[in-house]
């Protein structure tokens, strides 16, 4: 391995040891899907707020349904067709409210795979030209995906959750909350229709990021 991806390694550890989460503040939050209960949460370092909703009593589920949501202001907010990032949060809050228990976290940070909303723009533009989301990143000279999972593990430890279903086609996801001490019992597929503008998104993360799909 090389020295600075070790050093990068290192670095990572020690701010993992020094990290501190706190339960800033909680509300009641009625949806068509089912009346929740979110948690905001704040982390040293940060300055944004991260939130957690919660559907029903979470205490008496062994292995609660569980979606790690990356923040996607383009499509959960504006309804961009251009990913399937808020075709994927709605679905994952149906899914928890047909179930009656469960949590969907909603990470902030992660817009673009981590690489901000700006970049991110700019990485459309890129897309727009013929490049996969993959080499759009690269050729800003930023990585392909710099999320990392350990706040979304420290928030399911706050809310007294150590094993999950969780909710994604992303192995690595799975792969980060085990690391992160989360027991990933099962993994529960997400998958949305497809449309005309996402399609060869979908086929990038299924060809070059290992996510999993049916078809």
């Amino acid at each position: 391995m090389k020295p600075f991806a070790l050093f990068k390694i290192s670095r990572l550890k020690v701010f993992r040891r020094l990290y501190f989460l706190r339960r800033y503040s909680s509300a009641r939050i009625p949806t068509e899907f089912g009346e929740f209960t979110a948690h905001s949460y704040r982390a040293n370092f940060k300055n944004e707020s991260n939130v957690a909703l919660v559907l029903g009593d979470i205490s008496d589920a062994e292995a609660p349904l569980v979606r790690i949501h990356s923040e996607c202001l383009t499509g959960d907010l504006l309804g961009s067709l251009r990913c399937d990032c808020g075709s994927q949060l709605q679905s994952a809050l149906k899914v928890i409210g047909e179930e009656g228990v469960g949590v969907l976290v909603y990470l902030r940070g992660h817009e673009g795979r981590g690489i901000g909303l700006g970049k991110k723009l700019r990485a459309y533009n890129l897309q727009d030209q013929g490049l996969d989301t993959v080499d759009a990143n690269l050729q800003q000279g930023l990585p392909v995906d710099s999320r990392d999972y350990f706040l979304g593990a420290k928030i399911l430890e706050d809310l007294g959750i150590n094993k999950v279903r969780l909710l994604t086609n992303n192995p690595k996801k799975q792969m980060g909350l085990d690391e992160a001490g989360v027991d990933v019992v099962t993994r529960v597929p997400l998958e949305t229709p497809p449309t005309e503008e996402n399609s060869r998104y979908l086929q990038t993360k299924k060809n070059r990021l290992g996510h999993i799909f049916s078809s």
